[in-house]
């Protein structure tokens, strides 16, 4: 299985670092069955953070088409709101110029491919949902996104991770961790996401949500 960590300018470095490190040690810890890749829209190239110049490597163009996993992190910069100036680094400023990229028609693309399963971390989801492609879905975000997000059609469930089938959702930005590990113990079983778990001496926090199950009654 091979999973594509998305890299896009203004990303926020925790993001797309906490899943890339976790899935990297599940494909040692798997004897090689899993492989972890940075990638861009535009294809190999230096990406600009939205933390200071902190700055990664894309080695390789985003397929959309390639079996497996696509994680797409949010972005890193002021909250802004509604009534200061929307400046350049504010997360809703750097998300949305995406949407004149490349990238929301190959994350379309990608979603549309029943063989690939996307993935978020935090301000992702809010990308997705931006670019059109969440209405209807169950998933989480940041958590002073969540209305935001559920006035953009989706289902916004407050949850630290939420799986929706071919697309798995996470929460603030540690809780790429937790997503992670939860990729790890779904497609390579909790022997692997148990070694990881423990090699980075982090505990996941939270039941996953899923939409199975009787509907809880109010307490």
């Amino acid at each position: 299985m091979h999973s594509q960590v998305i890299l896009f300018d203004g990303f926020d470095p925790l993001d797309a670092l906490a899943p890339f490190e976790v899935l990297s040690a599940g494909a040692t810890a798997s004897g090689g069955l899993l492989t972890v890749e940075l990638v861009s829209a535009e294809g190999p190239r230096d990406v600009v953070s939205g933390v200071g110049a902190v700055s990664l490597r894309a080695s390789a163009a985003l397929d959309p088409h390639r079996a497996g996993l696509l994680v797409v992190p949010g972005a890193a910069g002021r909250i802004g709101n509604d009534t200061a100036e929307e400046t350049e680094d504010t997360i809703p400023v750097l998300l949305g110029r995406t949407l004149n990229t490349a990238l929301p028609g190959l994350l379309g693309a990608a979603m549309a491919d029943p063989e690939l399963t996307v993935a978020t971390v935090c301000g992702g989801s809010l990308l997705l949902a931006m670019a059109g492609l969440l209405g209807g879905r169950h998933a989480t975000t940041h958590h002073l996104g969540m209305d935001f997000l559920d006035a953009t059609g989706a289902e916004a469930v407050h949850a630290r991770v939420v799986d929706d089938g071919d697309v798995v959702s996470a929460a603030g930005l540690t809780s790429g961790l937790d997503l992670g590990l939860h990729l790890l113990e779904r497609e390579l079983g909790p022997r692997v996401a148990h070694a990881v778990e423990q090699l980075f001496a982090h505990e996941r926090r939270g039941v996953v949500w899923r939409a199975s199950g009787p509907v809880p009654a109010a307490f």
